[in-house]
């Protein structure tokens, strides 16, 4: 059963209730208040706001005498909530308790509303005892501000000679941020917490490097496999933390990047894949909630198929476990995909593939519950052209062989009709191939060597997956796949997976073409492109999809900058409208501007005049390669 919480809506965004009841500051607060409810002789809810359920949901509230559960809003009521048919709060009084419980941040107001309402003699207490402390809040007027709790989680290890690196900037300052920290946690495989601590940002645009090996030495820990905890204080513009994640191995191989998680849980993830017969995938299970996932509470089936194989174990609060994908699903095979039912505990979890000793950490996505396929997209080609346009690398097809997976991604997606075309760097289609409308349980995997006629002509390109309205019409705007690249000499491999867009159009649909700030359209490009330090280069694959046509050509500034966000160099090119371009740092900026630019040094991608969509990766000896999706602010 997956927990009655409200994560995150589509029309309202990222719920902060949810995340003011699960921080992880608020564990010792919130056993306090449930002891003292419990110890109460007689409780009376007064939920004005509804989030009653969302707690009850989060806390063991089974020891609490409840005698009532009271509302403001007369729409609400006769609602069953705890166990209770909810009464006006005109009727307060009569409750008898000697408790109120008024389940609401910021309540003095509240309370005052109702004083003349209470039992007689009742003590009253409210959400804010929850309340974190004020050095963590970026708007103390009003608790539940969604910049109060920019917050995320992020896979977290260091051990045996493997390492993550996480990376960001300090964006907020775009947007008014001042004096901007990060309250950081880890936590250990079991949930306990192994540090605690406090990081300030520089002034401005400045780099954010969190190093797991620093982290060790700073607090002497032992080797650790878990998870970070994220809280931006100070943030302003953006109420989520984005970053880019690698994992290393010093000595060995391995090497894989992904980007942040969606910072709220949902009750369903897609896309994993299966493993090939010579491949380990392992999901990792992280809980975000301050709660244990019961035995059971996390579960997998292959995508279309109704069979759901229950994870057997407990996992305890804030606990990162290892789920072996075969040992749930022993005949589960690639190209098969497979659905988390994850009952919104986890965020966005990760999963590691194993292959000749080579490991790579990628992600799944979160599944729609909420979609219904929507006739209108296909009826409004005409003025949207290309409409949702998946975009992808093809990676110099010398070196690398490419491979995209179409995956369907929300639960009423009974069938994908879809299309990939290859394009090659200037924008000029080469080969098509209709996939024809796809079943739910079909997975059908395209070797974009099929597509390219000579690989030693075609310097890089890409491909772009969209509807394919002669095969089907039934389709939400929700279109995802998992894209592949392998290494053709080593083997190793990289993965990522995204979903489409509606690209360079003045004519929205909804939301599309999707802006990071303000209304749509999203009419312009700002990514952030981490550098990796040496020995490894920093791999860039920027793409410029149009859903319309669009400008001929791009004008984009690659600008370098130091740790502190000062401009090194910058480099303005062109990239043709419907094509791309795939450079390396190294070969961008000569040996004296990477030397002043330092270690921490990153890129950032700016266009005013279109959206391009970007990816990124790290390139080193004997093959050792990542790639994923950038992300922008």
């Amino acid at each position: 059963m997956a927990l009655k919480i409200e994560t995150f809506s589509s029309l309202k965004g990222g719920n902060s209730f949810f995340k003011a009841v699960t921080h992880p500051e608020t564990a010792v607060q919130a056993a306090a208040l449930v002891r003292q409810l419990a110890a109460a002789r007689s409780v009376a809810i007064y939920d004005p706001l509804g989030f009653a359920t969302g707690f009850a949901a989060l806390r063991d509230l089974s020891g609490v005498r409840i005698t009532g559960v009271y509302v403001q809003a007369v729409t609400d009521l006769g609602q069953e909530r705890l166990g209770r048919t909810t009464r006006p709060v005109t009727e307060l009084a009569s409750s008898g308790a000697d408790l109120v419980f008024v389940t609401a941040f910021d309540a003095e107001r509240l309370v005052q509303q109702v004083a003349h309402l209470l039992p007689a003699g009742a003590e009253v207490v409210s959400l804010d005892l929850l309340r974190l402390d004020a050095s963590l809040l970026t708007n103390p007027r009003n608790y539940l501000d969604p910049l109060n709790f920019a917050t995320n989680f992020a896979f977290f290890r260091d051990r045996d000679g493997a390492h993550t690196r996480l990376v960001t900037a300090n964006y907020w300052s775009n947007y008014g941020g001042k004096q901007t920290s990060l309250a950081l946690t880890l936590f250990d495989a079991a949930g306990q917490v192994l540090a605690h601590w406090r990081e300030p940002l520089e002034p401005g645009q400045s780099a954010v490097v969190i190093d797991s090996r620093v982290v060790r030495t700073r607090f002497d820990l032992p080797a650790f496999e878990g998870q970070l905890f994220i809280h931006a204080v100070g943030a302003a513009g953006h109420d989520v933390v984005k970053y880019a994640l690698d994992t290393f191995e010093e000595d060995g191989p391995s090497l894989s990047c992904t980007h942040d998680a969606n910072a709220w849980p949902a009750d369903f993830y897609a896309g994993l894949p299966a493993p090939r017969a010579d491949e380990r995938v392992v999901l990792w299970v992280q809980n975000s909630m301050p709660i244990a996932i019961p035995a059971g509470g996390i579960a997998l089936n292959l995508m279309g198929h109704n069979e759901i194989v229950a994870f057997g174990r407990e996992v305890a609060p804030f606990a990162t476990v290892p789920l072996d994908v075969a040992s749930l699903l022993p005949d589960a095979r690639w190209p098969q995909q497979i659905e988390i039912s994850a009952g919104k505990y986890v965020v966005r979890p990760r999963y590691e593939v194993t292959r000749a000793g080579r490991t790579r950490v990628a992600h799944p996505n979160v599944e729609r519950t909420d979609l219904k396929p929507d006739p209108k997209i296909a009826e409004l080609g005409q003025y949207l052209g290309k409409g949702f346009i998946l975009p992808a690398p093809i990676l110099p097809p010398n070196q690398w062989s490419s491979l995209l997976l179409p995956t369907p991604m929300a639960l009423t997606q009974a069938a994908l009709p879809v299309a990939a075309t290859v394009y090659d760097p200037s924008g000029e289609a080469l080969a098509t191939r209709q996939f024809g409308n796809l079943a739910r349980h079909e997975s059908v995997a395209l070797e974009l060597d099929e597509l390219i006629e000579d690989r030693a002509s075609l310097p890089w390109g890409h491909v772009e997956l969209t509807y394919d309205f002669s095969a089907g019409t039934e389709v939400d705007g929700w279109l995802h796949a998992l894209f592949r690249y392998e290494d053709r000499a080593s083997g190793h491999a990289a993965e990522t997976s995204f979903g489409a867009h509606v690209f360079n159009t003045v004519l929205t649909y909804k939301d599309e073409p999707q802006s990071y700030a303000g209304r749509p359209p999203g009419l312009s490009t700002r990514l952030f492109l981490r550098l990796g330090a040496a020995p490894f280069d920093t791999i860039c694959h920027l793409v410029y999809p149009a859903s319309t046509p669009w400008h001929p050509r791009s004008s984009t500034d690659l600008t370098l900058l130091d740790a502190t966000g000062r401009e090194v160099a910058r480099r303005r090119v062109e990239i043709p409208c419907g094509g791309s371009l795939f450079w390396r740092y190294q070969e961008t900026f000569d040996a004296a501007e990477r030397a002043a630019a330092g270690a921490e040094a990153y890129v950032v991608i700016r266009d005013v005049t279109c959206r391009l969509f970007g990816y990124h990766g790290l390139a080193g000896a004997g093959g050792r390669f990542s790639l994923d999706h950038m992300f922008g602010f």
